[in-house]
């Protein structure tokens, strides 16, 4: 018989997260191939771009899914060769660790110390309105690139991801013009383009209610 409760609420949500994590490892092996050959006459100079949309949710629960969104724009009068971002979660454990999305986890008894705190969906990250991937993958895991950007163009990249992991991180992500270094991206100010998302990752079970049609869905704040 179907466990009722808070107790048995969040036994299902952490064996969710147990799942997800353990999927995170076969999906992250795949993912880490080779820069393209493009990058092999990457031009030299600095490339001028502004993020123009920067989305994901502050608040979240284990085993949401959540999508961060990202605006690029390319405001020079050259076209960017190789637009490229970069994730790492803040501080020793997220810099240490290979993954985008991910810590370090120092326990000796590991086989992967790595672990992830949002697990990124197949197929992602997408370009806006497309079902297609839209980010290649590059030697480093941490990194996505998205192709060429002509002057005046935006590229809006979505990830989708869950999170596995509770507590308080902060994602930190960077913006470059290349892969090799040659080619530097920079704010019209004359800074690396890039930002944070604080987010707290939290156990708590939302409030739910059944509606007249049989539907279970969250109580809404203040009702």
């Amino acid at each position: 018989m179907r466990g009722t409760g808070i107790h048995s609420r969040r036994t299902r949500l952490q064996a969710i997260a147990i799942g997800l994590a353990a999927l995170a490892a076969a999906v992250l092996l795949g993912a880490c191939g080779g820069g393209s050959s493009a990058d092999s006459d990457e031009p030299t100079g600095t490339f001028r771009v502004k993020v123009t949309e920067a989305k994901f949710p502050t608040l979240q629960r284990l085993g949401q899914t959540s999508l961060l969104r990202l605006g690029i724009r390319n405001t020079g009068k050259r076209t960017v060769p190789g637009l490229s971002v970069t994730f790492t979660i803040k501080g020793a454990r997220g810099e240490s660790s290979s993954l985008p999305f991910g810590v370090n986890d120092p326990q000796p008894e590991l086989a992967q110390p790595d672990r992830p705190v949002w697990v990124l969906a197949a197929t992602y990250p997408r370009l806006h309105g497309s079902s297609d991937p839209g980010g290649a993958s590059t030697s480093s895991r941490k990194t996505f690139s998205f192709g060429a950007l002509g002057p005046g163009e935006t590229t809006k990249a979505v990830w989708k991801l869950s999170a596995v992991r509770a507590g308080k991180f902060t994602l930190l992500y960077s913006i470059d013009a290349g892969l090799r270094g040659a080619a530097k991206a920079k704010t019209d100010g004359g800074v690396v383009p890039g930002g944070s998302f604080a987010t707290e990752i939290t156990e708590r079970l939302p409030e739910t209610e059944v509606t007249d049609s049989g539907e279970i869905v969250e109580i809404e704040k203040g009702k």
